[in-house]
């Protein structure tokens, strides 16, 4: 748009000629003040019109951002939390996370652009220059304050009400606790169930890779095997929750070459079974070195050692694999004798 489509009233006057002043060099201001560049006016500073297509834009993202924020609400109500989608090119993710994450970051994002527009297009925009002041108060207003201080406490007998200021220290300090109880609805307590695991005692063990329970014979000196316990189905709901920490390596160590008591006398013919959760991270255990019954996590290389006690001999975890006593049943499969005498997986604040 030309100026000479802007109605003559609307177009704006001669620049201040104070506006962009500038002030010399001197002895008592060496450094010249360049000024302020002539102030330019915006197109919807003379053009009503264009203010209001400024003014709809926002009113647009603002509006944008209300329906965006009712989607956010409308897809945690909605949308299951065990649904699937697949979206290019992020492939098969989330339902509820990728609809949360998209509504959220749409209302947020609107909001903010909304807010940005309307600043840089219909707020006012002339630069304003203001001299500096010292930020320091004047020693007269600095005595008149800490007197009015001094006076307030006097008034207040707060020294003297030890009651009154018990009290009003309990309050101040129990009202935080109101936000703490509302942490309670984030979601459902873990209570004790990191500490416990599917693996009781008579529970099979199954080969994760036939669904077969295993006999010893099933476990040549040497070899890895997976095993979980008797019961659990890939199809149940909470499988993967329930494998993350029942999920056992199965390793036969010649009896002479197992170094910690404990280990042989919870082990059958040298078969020892240790939980395949990494004690670091929480990743899955995967590669055994038969020679030297190190096995290592692909994730962070921690290594620990089978033949004594699972101890950590490399790498960032901080303490030994768990390991699940086993045995033999009267028809000859290999059984739990318990479950784990302490939490699977990485350590926790709590965990005593």
């Amino acid at each position: 748009m030309s100026s000479q489509d802007i109605p003559e009233e609307n177009l704006p006057a001669e620049q201040d000629p104070a506006h962009g002043a500038v002030s010399p060099a001197d002895e008592k201001n060496p450094f010249a003040d360049p000024g302020m560049p002539p102030h330019e006016p915006r197109i919807q500073d003379i053009d009503e019109r264009a203010a209001k297509r400024s003014e709809r834009a926002v009113a647009f993202m603002f509006t944008l951002s209300m329906l965006a924020t009712a989607g956010f609400i409308a897809s945690y109500v909605a949308i299951p939390k065990e649904k699937s989608i697949f979206v290019f090119p992020l492939g098969h993710i989330n339902a509820l996370n990728f609809a949360l994450g998209l509504t959220l970051g749409v209302a947020l994002f609107a909001i903010g652009a909304g807010a940005v527009h309307w600043a840089r297009t219909l707020m006012s925009d002339h630069e304003i220059a203001d001299e500096r002041h010292p930020i320091q108060a004047a020693p007269e207003v600095k005595a008149q304050v800490l007197a009015d201080f001094k006076q307030g406490a006097k008034e207040s007998a707060l020294g003297r009400r030890k009651l009154i200021r018990t009290t009003m220290f309990g309050a101040m300090a129990l009202f935080p606790l109101s936000g703490v109880v509302l942490l309670r609805d984030l979601g459902p307590l873990p209570e004790d169930k990191l500490r416990h695991t599917l693996w009781k005692k008579g529970k099979l063990l199954v080969n994760m890779n036939t669904h077969e329970p295993l006999r010893p014979s099933d476990v040549a000196v040497g070899s890895l095997t997976f095993a979980m316990p008797e019961g659990l189905d890939e199809h149940d709901h909470d499988f993967q929750v329930q494998i993350a920490k029942a999920a056992l390596m199965i390793v036969r160590i010649q009896p002479g070459d197992i170094k910690d008591k404990r280990e042989l006398e919870w082990s059958v013919d040298g078969i020892v079974a240790y939980s395949k959760i990494c004690t670091h991270v929480g990743c899955p255990i995967s590669l055994y070195e038969q020679q030297t019954h190190h096995v290592l996590c692909p994730c962070h290389q921690s290594t620990f050692d089978l033949s004594d006690g699972a101890r950590v001999i490399f790498g960032p975890a901080g303490h030994a694999l768990p390991q699940l006593q086993i045995g033999v049943n009267d028809e000859g499969y290999l059984q739990a004798l318990g479950d784990f005498e302490e939490p699977v997986g990485p350590s926790f604040w709590e965990r005593g």
